[in-house]
């Protein structure tokens, strides 16, 4: 897998990737980030991610996925234990945007997440993910990968202090 570490100003961009790993994300400077992600699909995939420590993911069944779904007149919602999370889906040949509030990553507690997203399936789509990683790990990264394919996009992290 390919690992980036983010540059001075936050952003990183990439291109085809089956994976995506930073590194040093997270420190003891910010209690929680918001990621901006601008992401295009080599075809409809979900966007999953995992916890890293010291370069290495976290793929435990550890993950607890929440969602909420809303395309045209229909509302649906799903619950799920994993070995990832899932933030959202990367629409084939379409740019789909997403931000999501990462809570507590470096501090020794269990973790979570909360995604929302908009992406041009069916015209437009709402996608609520809510994440949490059950162990009281800190980590300084994550990783993002495709369920199939590949993704294309740039991301932003930025530390939120409380």
């Amino acid at each position: 897998f390919p690992s980036h570490d983010i540059g001075p100003n936050g952003q990183v961009t990439f291109t085809a990737v089956t994976s995506l790993s930073l590194n040093g994300v997270f420190s003891v400077d910010f209690d929680n980030y918001v990621v901006s992600l601008r992401i295009v699909g080599s075809t409809d995939v979900l966007i999953q991610c995992r916890f890293r420590a010291s370069g290495t993911d976290a793929s435990g069944s550890d993950y607890t996925r929440q969602e909420l779904n809303a395309s045209s007149t229909t509302v649906s919602a799903n619950r799920t234990t994993s070995t990832q999370g899932i933030l959202g889906v990367a629409s084939f040949e379409q740019r789909d945007g997403h931000t999501f509030s990462i809570y507590g990553p470096h501090l020794a507690q269990p973790t979570a997440i909360r995604s929302v997203t908009v992406d041009g399936r069916a015209g437009a789509r709402i996608n609520d993910y809510a994440v949490t990683h059950s162990l009281s790990t800190s980590y300084d990264g994550f990783t993002l990968f495709p369920n199939t394919g590949n993704f294309t996009g740039a991301l932003t992290v930025m530390g939120v202090r409380s």
